[in-house]
């Protein structure tokens, strides 16, 4: 599955800002009334530690639709590294805006942030493998998207975006169909041209799958020898994606298997949101 971008992503950023606003800020900003509204401001965000940066755009399209004539300067970009300390981007315009904003546009920053960094220390891990890492649907409920490109902005790479994009047929969809070749045959007749994906428990599995065509076979919890041994039988015939258990110190010897692809649901669901802080000047 090819990866987001933000081309991708123009109509889910200003739906992600404009929940996260109503969220916020609901019928107003009470406490940043205190300030005249004819007061102009100057602030300066930065990170109090190091990372991967993701979610630029959300932080733009926070200010876009709080006040426009607020005008954010960024200093660096989405996959670059930071080091603690460093100002990631400066803001100009209306107090008031830039009050009201700080949060949700600082949440974004943070969480996308942190699922980035998250992303970059895995895939260190594997470098010179060839391996992909790709992320999963353990994500937060309206911020599918963001994480997923938040994840590419790390160097790992995206699965399926949902259950309408590419067939994953898991153990009870094979039973309920009546058999790994049957399942695919309806996958090929429901949705021609989607990839169908099938996950497989053992070497026998794996031979039926890749005798019914599926394009990836998903070896779940598959012993190292074992998936040695599916690489050998498969060939290059399907590509082939380990998944299941896979921890820090397992990942690099699944990787030198010589499979083609692990999903990694931690790249998503156990990320660690960026220590920032933003200081106003008036």
């Amino acid at each position: 599955m090819p990866n987001l971008t933000l081309v991708d992503l123009t109509g889910e950023i200003q739906d992600n800002v404009r929940a996260a606003l109503a969220e916020d800020i609901g019928s107003g900003d009470i406490t940043a009334q205190l300030i005249p509204a004819e007061r102009l401001a100057s602030a300066r965000v930065i990170t109090r530690e190091d990372a991967t940066i993701a979610g630029c755009a959300w932080v733009d399209e926070v200010f876009r639709q709080l006040d426009p004539r607020v005008q954010v300067e960024w200093k660096v970009r989405d996959g670059e590294q930071v080091v603690a300390d460093q100002t990631l981007f400066t803001l100009q315009g209306p107090a008031r805006a830039l009050l009201s904003g700080e949060r949700s546009a600082l949440n974004f920053l943070q969480l996308l942030s942190g699922t980035a960094s998250r992303a970059r220390h895995y895939a260190n891990l594997v470098e010179g493998t060839g391996v992909k890492l790709l992320d999963t649907r353990k994500t937060l409920p309206g911020l599918r998207l963001a994480q997923k490109y938040a994840v590419t902005c790390g160097g790992c790479h995206n699965h399926r975006i949902g259950l309408y994009d590419a067939f994953l047929i898991k153990e009870n969809h094979i039973a309920a169909c009546g058999g790994i070749a049957a399942a695919v045959n309806e996958a090929r007749r429901i949705a021609p041209g989607k990839p169908v994906e099938v996950e497989v428990e053992d070497l026998d599995e794996l031979t039926q799958a890749l005798e019914a065509g599926a394009d990836i076979i998903m070896l779940d919890e598959l012993s190292l020898d074992d998936m040695r041994s599916a690489v050998r039988i498969t060939a290059g015939r399907a590509k082939l994606e380990a998944s299941g258990g896979i921890n820090e110190s397992t990942l690099r010897r699944i990787a030198e298997t010589g499979v083609d692809y692990i999903s990694i649901g931690t790249l998503t669901k156990d990320v660690k949101a960026l220590d920032l802080s933003m200081r106003l000047s008036l």
